[in-house]
């Protein structure tokens, strides 16, 4: 039986599943989260407790950054690697970044709008992020580091044919789109449970009591839901995200011609109660549950609830396990991981140093005793493994000396450089007398320009608004007042009958940017109506 700790780290807590497998039984061992300070000490005492000092540990990235890419189907492996290089080559230069500072993993899907192409998810991570993940761990058995967005399919058993959204929402919302059964997209929304978290622990100043209270809190539906006025003061610093979550969750499955059938809500943000009813109700043509691992049974013991929890950990521990997509481990082999077990044989303590052999700490056998087959074929790989060092110190020699052969080629290259950018320099001065002339005369145009493009800018701007408020405005809420008091800001009145309706508007507000740096007031409930007041800023 083979076993693997998971560890999702977050900002401020840790999550953590000791899973073993043997076959195809999965078994979750022990599992929690933690709280913490300093991420190194968290880790440890993690270890300790769950006795994981020998056992393979497995962690998540950290700020992974995706991009994809059309390629044609019949490339070979060589070639394709070659052009996926050079996409993110070019992606880079756009963005004026160094393609060299990046780890890069890719996955290959079908595409569906030509079937001469094929898809590529391209994930990169910076190196820096990378190596601060991989220290946190450091002097643990860290095998694998993998993305949660390619592990948390792991928990579900998707059909061939089937269509999916898996929602993860964690510190950030983490969106894969399976389509087909294969991982097809990754959508990140910068919006999710430290958003939620971070406001109640400002009421609360405690990251651990926050975390609780969004566990015990119900989410309202249109069902009605009796409210302690406890928790309906929370709602305000929980509902702003869940809209803004499930008003991109529905941007995604309108993007596809595919019928989406699922929609699987895990994460911290899972927890809190109702929270898939209030997706099912926005969300109508999907199915919407929360998401249970598929080898999870219902016991008197452990509530399911807190399996679901570590949703993120679990699924990373099965990276660690073989589980899911392949090619996704960015953690890089060293040469301990790559030394055999059996050639890492401890020397007999018991024995007195003028009864051993000892090789390098490697290979120990008694001095007067004949050499059995066993320890010859040791001694033929100590001699192996020792020319292969002598080898390897003579190519870095010869390395090494060409290198410094092109340092000083590098070192004359750049100062004659330097003397081409001193006289460029100084035409760069004679250049700088003519623009600033030039500058002054321009300056009178720009101007003019400006103020002639602030009036056709607004000219259109609030018959727009109203275009734009009638196609998203639902059913049950009514516009009271509209007023541009300034330039660009525009104060609604709105009123309904029911809150969630204008949660569900201030949402579209936000995320089909109607308006910007948008603020609402709490509803007012008076005489059946509830009414709030939204301060926004055009767009324009």
């Amino acid at each position: 039986m083979s076993s693997c700790l998971g560890l999702y780290i977050e900002e401020h807590l840790i999550k953590y599943a000791k899973v073993s497998k043997e076959h195809d039984n999965v078994k979750v061992e022990t599992f929690g989260i933690k709280f913490y300070d300093k991420a190194e000490d968290a880790i440890s005492q993690i270890i300790e407790e769950t006795y994981s000092q020998k056992i393979p540990i497995s962690v998540n990235l950290s700020e992974e950054m995706y991009n994809y890419f059309d390629m044609f189907s019949l490339l070979t492996k060589n070639d394709l690697q070659k052009a996926i290089k050079t996409e993110f080559e070019s992606y880079c230069t756009d963005k004026g970044y160094n393609p060299n500072v990046f780890e890069t993993r890719y996955a290959i899907v079908d595409n569906q709008l030509d079937k001469d192409k094929i898809k590529i998810i391209h994930i990169s991570d910076n190196k820096i992020e990378l190596n601060k993940r991989v220290q946190q761990v450091e002097g643990y058995h860290l095998i694998n580091v993998s993305p949660i967005s390619m592990s948390i399919p792991n928990l579900i058993q998707v059909r061939k044919d089937e269509n999916c959204l898996v929602v993860n929402i964690e510190d950030d919302t983490v969106i894969t789109t399976i389509i087909g059964g294969k991982i097809f997209n990754v959508d990140i929304v910068e919006a999710g449970s430290r958003d939620i978290l971070s406001k109640i622990n400002l009421k609360e100043n405690s990251y651990s009591k926050a975390y609780e209270i969004a566990k015990n809190t119900t989410i309202y539906t249109s069902e009605g839901v009796e409210l302690q006025s406890e928790q309906q003061a929370y709602l305000d610093d929980i509902m702003p995200t869940i809209n803004n979550v499930v008003g991109q969750v529905n941007k995604i499955i309108n993007s596809y011609s595919d019928k989406i059938e699922k929609v699987y809500i895990t994460g911290t943000a899972a927890l809190i109660n109702n929270v898939d009813l209030y997706f099912q109700e926005y969300i109508t043509d999907s199915e919407c549950e929360i998401l249970k691992p598929y080898f999870i049974e219902n016991t008197r013991d452990i509530n399911i609830k807190d399996y679901i929890e570590v949703n993120s950990a679990i699924s990373i521990a099965l990276m660690g396990l073989g589980e899911g997509i392949s090619g996704m481990n960015f953690k890089k082999k060293t040469l301990a991981d790559q030394i055999p077990s059996w050639l890492k044989i401890e020397v007999n303590p018991e024995r007195s140093k003028k009864e051993q052999k000892n090789l390098g700490g490697f290979f120990t056998w008694d001095l007067g005793q004949k050499l059995d087959n066993t320890e010859k074929s040791l001694v033929r790989i100590a001699v192996a493994l020792f020319l292969l060092i002598v080898i390897y110190s003579g190519f870095s020699g010869v390395i090494n000396y060409l290198m410094d052969q092109k340092i000083q080629e590098s070192e004359d290259s750049i100062a004659q450089t330097n003397s081409q950018i001193a006289l460029a320099n100084a035409d760069n001065e004679s250049l700088k007398t003519g623009i600033n002339i030039y500058n002054n005369k321009t300056q009178q145009l720009i101007e003019s320009s400006d103020k002639l493009k602030d009036l056709n800018r607004t000219r259109n701007a609030i018959p727009n608004l109203l275009n734009q408020i009638m196609s998203i405005i639902p059913e049950n809420v009514q516009l009271t007042s509209i007023e541009n008091s300034t330039d660009k800001h525009v104060v609604i009145d709105a009123q309904s009958d029911k809150y969630e309706q204008l949660g569900y508007f201030v949402a579209r507000l936000k995320t089909d940017v109607i308006l910007t740096d948008i603020k609402s007031t709490p509803g007012q409930k008076d005489n059946g109506v509830v009414t709030i007041r939204i301060e926004g800023e055009l767009p324009i």
